[in-house]
């Protein structure tokens, strides 16, 4: 189901004495802060939009300090909030590409129209993502490649899996607990 705000990113915590904070980014581009003016923060059941004074990128690491933000003991209080852009300030995605929470709770079916259970999450591990359903038979881990992923409709919240590549390179989660320890 389409969200109306995005969740970019998380406040890790303060960085330095001037109230610079430390932003946990959930952005395939970290520059992508440097453009924003403003960003949303998460207060109970609705938003507040908080002014960006600026944004400093180190590597994959984002800073940033806000208007009324001046010191740490500021910045602290900022701690685990959750920063959101609504739709109109998102990134054009390049086609064939979805924002993750777009995607999560479509049901996924294989090409014979058989249900094969529901996206709890996507894992972005660096390079191939990897689509995480829950099952009748538990969580079922699908790399994201056009071979297995055949079709992925937001809109519909549907994804088509190609069930014969899917038994290639799917991945139940071990669910085996009581393993006994082997010596090596």
């Amino acid at each position: 189901m389409k969200q109306s705000h995005l969740l970019v990113g998380e406040i890790v915590r303060p960085q330095g004495i001037r109230g610079e904070v430390k932003l946990r980014h959930y952005t395939d581009d970290p520059y992508r802060f440097e453009e924003l003016t403003s960003i949303l923060r998460k207060t109970g059941d609705g938003f507040e939009p908080m002014t960006i004074q600026s944004a400093r990128i180190n590597g994959d690491d984002v800073y940033l300090t806000f208007e009324g933000v001046e010191d740490r003991n500021e910045a602290e209080k900022l701690r685990g909030v959750m920063l959101y852009v609504d739709r109109a300030h998102a990134r054009e995605l390049p086609e064939n590409q979805v924002f993750i929470a777009d995607a999560l709770g479509s049901k996924a079916y294989d090409t014979k129209g058989a249900l094969i259970g529901t996206l709890q999450d996507i894992l972005t591990p660096g390079g191939t993502d990897i689509f995480v359903f829950q099952t009748p038979h538990g969580s079922l881990m699908v790399p994201a490649i056009k071979a297995v992923m055949l079709e992925i409709d937001v809109d519909n919240e549907r994804i088509v899996l190609d069930e014969n590549k899917l038994s290639e390179v799917a991945l139940y989660e071990d669910r085996h607990t009581d393993a006994v320890p082997r010596d090596v």
